[in-house]
């Protein structure tokens, strides 16, 4: 039986996976950011942890949008576009989406930007799915854009 070892070493790859991610992350803090902005200016009186959850749920539909329009922009057809950015990088917006929530609520009590959050919230929701995004491009040559 014959065992090979994971590259976790190759630089091109990790180049190609931050591309990747970064595509993800515009996608994601879109809705994000937008929902979270929104009943911040608003002032709507809603819950914390539903504004949250309302966060999420935005910023994976924005970023499967913006997926699909990338993906069909390379020649690919509507459903075919929508399957690859559903099946595709799912498991990497969820990660993402859940590391820049869990961000915002553990430095300002959860569903508010300001100034200085916010960085920390994008550098949280990138470094987060990043290995895996490697792994999966190194592993199976899947590669979301």
């Amino acid at each position: 039986m014959e065992t090979t070892t994971f590259d976790w070493l190759c630089k091109n790859t990790w180049t190609q996976s931050a591309k990747n991610t970064a595509w993800c992350l515009l996608g994601c803090s879109i809705g994000d950011f937008g929902t979270i902005l929104f009943f911040q200016l608003t002032l709507i009186p809603f819950p914390v942890l539903a504004i949250m959850i309302l966060a999420i749920i935005n910023g994976l539909i924005t970023s499967v949008i913006l997926e699909t329009i990338i993906l069909m922009k390379q020649k690919m057809n509507f459903k075919e576009s929508l399957r690859t950015a559903l099946g595709m990088s799912f498991i990497s917006m969820i990660s993402m989406e859940i590391a820049m929530n869990l961000t915002d609520y553990i430095f300002t009590g959860g569903a508010i930007l300001n100034w200085w959050i916010v960085p920390i919230m994008l550098i949280a929701g990138f470094v987060t799915p990043w290995p895996y995004n490697y792994w999966r491009l190194k592993k199976f040559g899947i590669n979301c854009h």
